[in-house]
Formats: C-alpha cells, structure tokens, sequence
C-alpha cells in the first residue's frame, strides 16, 4: 500500500529568503534522484487559523510502499540533503501514513 511522508519545516529566523529557495529547489530534487519517489508536493503555509506552531514550509511525498520508504530513507542522496537542511531548521515534524 502507498506510503505518503509528511515533512514541515520551520526554518531559523537568520535563514534568508534566497536560502530558503535553494532548500526548496533541493529538496524538489530529491524525486528526480532517487526513484523510489513516486511524487512529491510542497508548498508554504497559507492557513488563517493560527495553528501552525510557526512551521511554514510541508513537503508530501508518496512511495509505494514500505519498502520504497525504507530504501529512500537511507539513500546516500536523502542523507546529504538532510545534512544541508539540518542547520537551517528551528524544527522538522515528519508524518508518515498508508494511503
């Protein structure tokens, strides 16, 4: 059954607008560079209820299954992303469910 990954990011105050995009565009990268990526979606927060705890950013990607997540997890393409976005976070939440 589809696995979909749920990542939210709050970014660092200090963390520009510019590097902000650079991230993004990294992290968009990801479905074209490991294929167990079946899509991926993004965008920032537009709610008005208030309840966001200050994450702006959530990522949604879909795999096909448990073992297309247990690949991407420690694929050697997701770890250097991690390791670039890592300092720019206030704080990361991942959800993960079966569809």
């Amino acid at each position: 059954m589809p696995i979909r990954h749920l990542v939210l990011l709050k970014f660092k105050p200090e963390v520009s607008a510019q590097q902000q995009a650079e991230l993004e565009h990294a992290f968009c990268a990801l479905q074209d560079a490991i294929a167990d990526v079946i899509s991926l979606e993004w965008g920032r927060n537009n709610s008005p209820e208030g309840l966001v705890k200050g994450f702006t950013h959530c990522f949604n990607l879909t795999f096909a299954d448990d073992t297309g997540r247990a690949r991407y997890l420690p694929h050697p393409v997701h770890q250097a992303f991690v390791a670039q976005l890592k300092p720019a976070l206030d704080d990361v939440l991942v959800f993960d469910y079966t569809v």
